[in-house]
C-alpha cells in the first residue's frame, strides 16, 4: 500500500477543489476561483496548480498500479 506524502495530499485537495469549482460552474454557472481571487494572475496559478495537480495524480495512479501487479490473487 502507498503512503501519501505531503505532495501527495497536495495534490489530491487541488485535485478535489478543482473537481468541485468545475462543478459549481456547470452546475450553477458560478466560478468560485474568481469569485475569491477575480480574474487574473492569481485565479490563472490556481488553475494551473489544479491542473499540474491532476497530471501528477495521473502519474500517482499509474505508479499504485503497477506496484498492485506483483501482489498475489486474493
Amino acid at each position: 500500500m502507498h503512503k501519501m506524502n505531503f505532495i501527495d495530499w497536495l495534490a489530491m485537495i487541488l485535485v478535489v477543489i478543482g473537481g468541485l469549482n468545475w462543478g459549481l460552474v456547470g452546475l450553477f454557472n458560478y466560478n468560485l476561483v474568481t469569485t475569491i481571487f477575480s480574474e487574473g494572475a492569481i485565479a490563472n496559478v490556481i488553475y494551473d496548480l489544479v491542473g499540474l495537480a491532476a497530471l501528477y495524480m495521473i502519474y500517482m495512479a499509474y505508479k499504485m498500479a503497477g506496484c498492485c501487479k506483483n501482489m498475489p490473487n486474493q
